[in-house]
């Protein structure tokens, strides 16, 4: 079928808009229409606030809200609130929060706070040249430019920490950066950043029109790239750890506490050294850290980006978790760059979001980021704690159980057989297939 583009769609209502994919797309399946309906929110106050988080919305998508408890966190303990739709993260998380609730649970330390942002720039002169007009006459223009910006973030105790001019000529020619670091207290702070940035950008323009030492040649060449933050942000990092003596790390699966110890050290160390493993390895630690910055109105796409790059800060990608044994202690830790806010976008906003905020107590930032490194260390224990014992399919395949049986259209009835089935083996696609055939042909 050939389709033809639309016209003003965004201004469209939203049955119109509904109305012509189906009548464009899917005209023989116009019960989609219906489904698209059935997940519009009752509340219409709710509804119209979903509308306006994005653009062109038509319904609204799903997500299982669940809760990890137990979580011993700095001698507090709290119920973690996780939006995630993959099978077992959530019992997973709960499973290793139990399991280190006795041992003194999560302890989590904030090693900086610190966010970045660029301003990159062409401009066809010697470095020597830009670096002195950077130092003695730019930084302060830069700093005076941006004080009306930075005012009420600087009464919170934030603000422009530092800038610097980051000479990149070798790399590409003609370009610098102005390269500054912010701290934005509890917002995750991107508007704030770019705004600063968007006059470093305007400031740095007038001021080189302005600067004498510079020939009119020099100045007709500058141009302005763009302004814009980093979600990389190396200094912006959080480490969670757990420890125990061996002897305390009792495992259910049949192992000695020193050979589980030396499976799981051994299991990190490869996903240290081999990039296919540490990929796999770190998505597991990103399913924990991901259901939380959702829940709690985060951005998850900034928390991935920043995360992977930073597994790769060496120029490997690898683990961002580790582990010792020293002394019979077991020792196992991550460290997570991470940018988040309890403050402006969603969290003043989405009413699931101000929930999970306030089921946490109230975090400030800082202590939000101790809290989604927490879950991605647990998540990670647990992983690891199945691959070097059971192995992964056991458990996760058990979770996997019901999305199956739903596929397959199974009664209550159909599904309480199932769990009774599969008590004492382990479930596989093929055999919860051939046993819910032979149901069905008595």
């Amino acid at each position: 079928m050939n389709h033809t583009p639309v016209e003003g769609f965004s201004k469209l209502s939203k049955q119109r808009k509904i109305d012509w994919l189906i009548n464009e797309y899917l005209p023989e399946d116009r019960h989609y229409e219906q489904i698209l309906q059935q997940y519009w929110n009752e509340d219409g106050t709710i509804q119209k606030l979903h509308d306006e988080f994005s653009e062109n919305t038509i319904s609204n998508f799903y997500m299982p809200y669940g809760i990890a408890p137990n979580f011993l966190i700095d001698g507090k303990l709290l119920a973690l609130p996780m939006a995630v739709e993959e099978s077992s993260v959530v019992a997973a998380a709960s499973k290793a929060a139990k399991f280190w609730i006795d041992k003194g649970g999560f302890k989590t330390t904030i090693i900086n706070t610190k966010k970045l942002g660029h301003t990159h720039f062409i401009f066809d002169v010697e470095p020597h040249k830009m670096l002195h007009f950077f130092n003695f006459k730019l930084k302060k223009k830069l700093l005076e430019a941006t004080e009306d910006i930075t005012k009420n973030m600087r009464n919170r105790g934030g603000g422009i920490l530092n800038i610097r001019l980051i000479d990149k000529t070798a790399d590409l020619e003609n370009y610098f950066q102005l390269k500054a670091s912010f701290d934005t207290v509890d917002s995750m702070g991107a508007n704030f950043i770019n705004s600063c940035l968007e006059r470093f950008g305007k400031t740095l323009k007038e001021e080189v029109e302005k600067e004498e030492d510079f020939t009119r040649e020099e100045k007709a060449s500058l141009q302005i790239v763009m302004n814009i933050l980093s979600n990389f942000t190396p200094d912006c990092i959080v480490r969670a750890e757990v420890s125990c003596k061996i002897e305390e790390l009792k495992d259910d699966s049949g192992i000695s506490n020193e050979e589980f110890a030396t499976k799981f050290k051994r299991a990190v160390t490869i996903a240290e050294i081999e990039p296919y493993r540490a990929t796999t390895h770190n998505k597991g630690i990103m399913n924990g850290v991901d259901a939380v910055v959702i829940a709690t109105g985060n951005d998850f796409r900034a928390t991935e980006a920043c995360a992977h790059a930073y597994a790769a800060r060496d120029g490997k990608y690898s683990s961002l978790t580790h582990c010792t044994i020293d002394n019979g202690i077991f020792r196992f830790w991550i460290d997570l760059p991470i940018s988040v806010g309890v403050v402006g976008g969603l969290t003043n906003l989405h009413p699931l979001v101000k929930f999970s905020l306030a089921l946490l107590g109230k975090p400030s930032a800082q202590e939000l980021m101790s809290i989604l490194a927490v879950s991605g260390l647990a998540q990670n224990f647990g992983a690891l704690r199945s691959l070097v014992t059971t192995g992964i399919q056991k458990g996760h395949m058990k979770m996997h159980l019901f999305n199956i049986l739903n596929q397959l259209g199974a009664t209550e009835e159909e599904k309480n057989h199932f769990v009774t089935y599969f008590k004492d083996k382990t479930v596989t696609h093929h055999e919860v297939i051939s046993e819910f055939n032979k149901m069905r042909a008595k």
